[in-house]
């Protein structure tokens, strides 16, 4: 802001910034900052919504060193998903990314969910412009949130790195989940260095254990059509009623973050019980296939230390996992 003072040089510049463990929810914020550090170039040294925001928000960040982020504590994402649409707040990428996001990739964005969940390596190609893949690293991770305060079990780390090149190969050898876009067709050819490749809407991966996730069952189909469902009825009330209470964002993000938390509830509740057994009945309330989704759970089981007993028959005979 211009102003007259010799000691501020003709012109007041201010800032002001949180931490937080989830990159993916930071955009909530947005709205009160840009108010703050208009107040700030206004009123220079007045802090006090600042400070009720601090007291009201903070948080104890996850250790640095160990890869790891644990769940977020009551105070910090509780707010956020129990006063969860604060209509006012804008978001810092374009509006309507997360719905072109999920249009681009249709039923397949299913398939990129459990790869998400499962903090898969995931290297998106592209030609220029790379805006828009960018964007798509974005929604990626916005797959991926779980929100349950207190669930006892500890959430590794899934980094979007956004926009990679050659220069990066290095750094990304030590890297075991990210997602990231580039527009090096060479990559494609670094298998080590990613474990799913994604070529405009063409999902694949070099590794056959993983293979398996890249069909469709109908567990997923049938989530699929709720999103759709949950979109149109979105639509509908807005055009309507005109409410805008709510956005597509906020929907594609509140529909996968609440079906991860219902996975991890229940996953949760059975490794507590007395009875640590994962039967199909569990499996089928967390919205997944008993049989098209036990490779996902075997892995998910073990990626996230989870320590139950699966426990599916299948038509041919039974069959039991335990981590």
């Amino acid at each position: 802001m211009p102003v007259e003072s010799e000691l501020e040089r003709g012109a007041r510049m201010k800032s002001v910034g949180i931490l937080s463990p989830s990159y993916t929810l930071l955009y909530r914020y947005m709205h009160f900052l840009e108010n703050q550090v208009r107040h700030q170039l206004q009123c220079p040294g007045q802090y006090s919504p600042l400070e009720a925001f601090y007291e009201d928000k903070k948080a104890v960040l996850p250790p640095g060193g160990n890869g790891l982020v644990t769940a977020c504590p009551t105070s910090a994402l509780g707010p956020i998903v129990n006063r969860c649409m604060h209509p006012e707040m804008k978001i810092t990428h374009p509006a309507g990314c997360m719905s072109q996001f999920i249009r681009f990739f249709g039923e397949q964005i299913m398939v990129l969910w459990k790869f998400a969940l499962l903090r898969k390596r995931i290297l998106i190609f592209s030609p220029p412009p790379v805006g828009v893949v960018c964007y798509r690293v974005y929604c990626c991770c916005c797959l991926a949130n779980v929100s349950i305060p207190g669930m006892g079990v500890s959430v590794p780390e899934f980094r979007p790195f956004f926009y990679i090149n050659v220069a990066d190969i290095s750094a990304l050898e030590t890297e075991l989940s990210y997602v990231a876009c580039t527009t090096e067709k060479i990559f494609e050819e670094k298998k080590e260095l990613y474990d799913v490749y994604i070529d405009n809407q063409n999902v694949k991966t070099h590794r056959e254990s993983l293979q398996p996730l890249l069909r469709l069952n109908s567990a997923d189909r049938e989530k699929y059509r709720k999103l759709c469902e949950q979109r149109q009825m979105l639509l509908y009330s807005q055009e309507v009623d005109g409410d805008c209470t709510s956005n597509e964002e906020d929907l594609f993000i509140l529909f996968f973050m609440e079906q991860n938390n219902r996975i991890f509830q229940t996953l949760s509740e059975v490794a507590g019980s007395a009875d640590p057994t994962l039967t199909a009945e569990h499996v089928r309330a967390m919205g997944l296939d008993p049989q098209g989704d036990r490779g996902f759970l075997v892995d998910l089981l073990e990626i996230y230390g989870i320590d139950v007993m699966l426990v599916i028959d299948n038509p041919c005979c039974p069959a039991v996992w335990g981590n």
